[in-house]
């Protein structure tokens, strides 16, 4: 290993059909690390890892294409998992790779070109100084609709009310030490999510700030679909609040269904009950729906638990490049 002033740097990048961005993303990058290594921030070993998920497209072929390309002087690498595993596990494995490889440190970023490449110098620095985990947080949410902005608000303040750690405007954008890599290996779950994970290792942390862009080109990979199912694995990964809050709201219904049998014995020897069909439609309507929206949580937790339980291995790779 060599010393942290001089560390052996990897760049996982995951990939799911980015053949449209992919080339730009590739040149900035190539820029950077041949930058960073003129000035002898970063070894001349550090490297680019492209992670392919299972993409449907010409990217695998565009990162062995890279790879291949003598000019690039064996900066790219890329590994391709046999089936498409989704962002977090397709990132997962791209920095457990780059840790089998010797790495020091690893900056693990979007191919959008969403993350600022040019904040990686700060991040190198940053580890250089002692830190062992650096998140690349966003300085502002210009670049996003009035509805995503409040929505990724009410995302991070729910979080934190469930006790979740978290660090606020920051995404899979950051650099993480070797020691942090190890532990963060040791995280078995299926159920990834890797914002909640991260910043629960501890180790000495700090932040590097910087403007976030617009997609380079190409589709989001996270609509809003996806990002509500984004949500609900990382609450679901760190918090039982939610069974807690089933509990509660059973508690509740039974102290309502308590005053209504006052109610309605009071009501039946003061001779004032009337025909109430309105209000037992509404009372039916409102317990069912309770009770199947409690079902549903916990059948979320226990869908949870029984791919936890059959421990099956979170990704296949399928191809490696050197």
């Amino acid at each position: 290993m060599t010393d942290r002033k001089t560390p052996v740097l990897y760049v996982v990048v995951p990939c799911y059909n980015e053949e449209e961005v992919l080339p730009e993303t590739s040149r900035r990058l190539m820029e950077k690390m041949t930058s960073l290594i003129s000035s002898g921030a970063i070894s001349a070993s550090s490297r680019v890892l492209l992670s392919n998920d299972g993409s449907k497209d010409s990217t695998w072929k565009l990162i062995c294409d890279l790879n291949a390309n003598p000019t690039n002087d064996g900066l790219f690498t890329g590994i391709c998992l046999a089936h498409n595993r989704g962002h977090q596990n397709a990132l997962f494995a791209g920095l457990m790779e780059a840790l089998e490889r010797g790495c020091d440190c690893a900056v693990s970023m979007d191919a959008d070109l969403q993350d600022d490449p040019n904040a990686i110098d700060q991040m190198v620095a940053d580890y250089s100084n002692g830190s062992e985990i650096v998140y690349g947080v966003r300085s502002s949410r210009a670049t996003d609709t009035g509805f995503k902005r409040n929505t990724a608000h009410i995302f991070y303040d729910l979080m934190g009310w469930l006790g979740v750690e978290m660090v606020p405007d920051s995404a899979d954008f950051r650099l993480m030490g070797r020691d942090a890599l190890k532990a963060m290996s040791q995280y078995g779950e299926s159920n990834l999510f890797l914002r909640g994970i991260v910043p629960s290792l501890g180790f000495d942390t700090s932040e590097v700030y910087y403007e976030r862009a617009e997609r380079f080109a190409g589709e989001s990979k996270y609509p809003l679909k996806k990002m509500i199912s984004f949500a609900i694995e990382g609450i679901t990964s760190f918090s039982t609040a939610p069974i807690r809050a089933v509990a509660v709201a059973g508690c509740a219904f039974l102290a309502i269904a308590v005053v209504m049998l006052v109610w309605s014995i009071v009501s039946v020897i003061s001779g004032s009950t009337v025909p109430g069909w309105a209000s037992l439609m509404v009372s039916i309507w409102f317990v069912g729906g309770a009770l199947m929206l409690s079902l549903g949580i916990v059948g979320e937790y226990v869908g949870k638990t029984y791919l936890e339980a059959k421990g099956r291995p979170r990704w296949i790779i399928s191809k490696r490049l050197d």
